[in-house]
């Protein structure tokens, strides 16, 4: 009786161990979460990074050492065919199976994967196995641009599993300035916090910085965003006083200070008010050619007696791909044959030829069925302005432009506050508002 009590127990033990170990059912990686991290760090070991000036009083413990981290999820649609999506906060970034490539290195004889985001012209190779990725993100419109990237499966918390008590809440809105040593520039942060889990934005008067999410322990505050083409990592300190100061990256090319106090009452400027005609213009002119080379000017006929938004944007600004969305399904909605739309697109190709693969790429994701033209130039925003002259200056990517059936123009609105904004719903109600004023003028 004895020995066969310790026989079932052992056969139990083994079910047990078999159950918890299951293989792979699929071909190539496995299905669910994945923890991801970019390192943005060029020398590893630097924990330090404080303003200049407020060094002998403050230390910040860049404790991630650089280390930017995301999650996305794995999921299958057969055997062999399966597609990625990104997790940041709410947003879902979906990379198509079209867009993953499954490969063996033949010289080294390892199984390889590419997932590209063709959208902003960059890709994640790596080497994998099952259950682990390691590799590099790869900006190809950067010089040598390339980023460490290691991946591991069945994690799916962003920066820690810690569950220190936050020193304060840090739910509402903060008044933000970045880079308070050389070119500061103000901004309003808007957290939403619960318990550790943090998540947000920040608001600038030339857009918005998307869905950026983290985590809050003790005194110290995480945030990061990876969607393709932006890779954000913010860290901070909690001081005694309730204010924060931290460090920014942008990638591993951009690393600046950024410091925030509660501050519900911070405005920013009117985006209808930084961008104008220069004295002496009383209207918007230009001549830029389609993606099939033909020019298009807003003098044409197919404009006239019609309410015109101009578009100033780039294919390769998640910002204007915000925007594109809004404003493609409202034109397609509204399907009105008062109203016309011409997206000018400053592209960080010169190369026509690779320009409109870009624009038609970017035409089909979001099922534009307006105008978009190639705004001869590059993405520099002095070259946009040289472009179009009337304009005081382009201050943002991406600039709209209201016409009205006389040619007038009545508005001009920099930036875009996107669905990652608290204001985003105000804004699409005001812009239905004053675009079915004008098409009843």
């Amino acid at each position: 009786m004895r020995s066969l009590i310790i026989c079932i127990s052992a056969l139990w033990l083994l079910f047990q161990f078999t159950s918890c170990v299951m293989p792979n059912p699929h071909k190539y990686v496995a299905p669910g979460h994945w923890r991801a991290t970019l390192y943005l760090a060029e020398q590893q070991g630097q924990k330090e990074f404080v303003p200049r000036d407020r060094k002998a009083d403050y230390q910040i413990d860049e404790v991630t050492d650089g280390e930017l981290p995301f999650v996305f999820e794995v999921k299958y649609e057969g055997e062999d065919k399966f597609f990625i999506d990104i997790i940041n906060g709410e947003e879902r970034i979906r990379v198509q199976p079209e867009d993953i490539v499954v490969g063996r290195n033949r010289a080294t004889g390892q199984d390889t994967l590419l997932i590209r985001f063709p959208h902003y012209e960059s890709y994640i190779k790596a080497i994998y196995e099952e259950r682990i990725m390691e590799g590099e993100w790869v900006v190809e419109t950067r010089n040598n641009y390339r980023i460490p990237f290691m991946a591991r499966h069945g994690q799916d918390y962003r920066f820690s599993t810690l569950r220190k008590t936050p020193k304060i809440d840090l739910n509402g809105d903060w008044a933000v300035v970045f880079s308070e040593d050389d070119d500061p520039y103000k901004a309003i942060g808007e957290f939403e916090q619960k318990g550790n889990h943090l998540a947000g934005t920040f608001r600038t008067e030339t857009g918005d910085f998307r869905f950026l999410e983290g985590t809050v322990q003790a005194n110290k505050i995480y945030l990061s965003c990876f969607d393709g083409s932006h890779a954000f990592l913010y860290e901070a300190k909690i001081l005694e006083d309730s204010t924060i100061i931290g460090a920014f990256w942008s990638g591993k090319h951009y690393k600046t200070t950024w410091s925030a106090k509660r501050d519900p009452d911070f405005q920013l400027a009117d985006p209808d008010e930084l961008t104008y005609l220069k004295e002496g213009y009383d209207k918007i002119e230009f001549t830029f050619p389609d993606i099939n080379g033909k020019p298009v000017s807003l003098t044409d006929d197919r404009y006239k007696g019609k309410v015109k938004l101009v578009q100033i944007l780039g294919t390769w600004c998640p910002n204007c791909a915000d925007e594109t969305a809004f404003l493609s399904e409202y034109y397609n909605t509204l399907n009105s044959d008062d109203l016309a739309v011409i997206g000018l697109a400053f592209e960080k190709h010169r190369e026509p030829e690779k320009a409109k693969i870009a624009i038609e790429r970017f035409i089909q994701r979001f099922d534009v069925k307006y105008d978009v033209l190639f705004a001869n130039g590059s993405s520099s925003k002095q070259e946009a302005a040289e472009a179009l002259p009337m304009l005081n200056a382009v201050i943002s990517y991406p600039t709209m432009i209201f016409i009205d059936k006389k040619n007038k123009v009545r508005k001009i609105h920099t930036g875009f506050e996107g669905p990652a904004t608290s204001q985003y719903e105000q804004f699409t109600k005001e812009f239905d508002i004053f675009v079915k004023k004008l098409l009843s003028e």
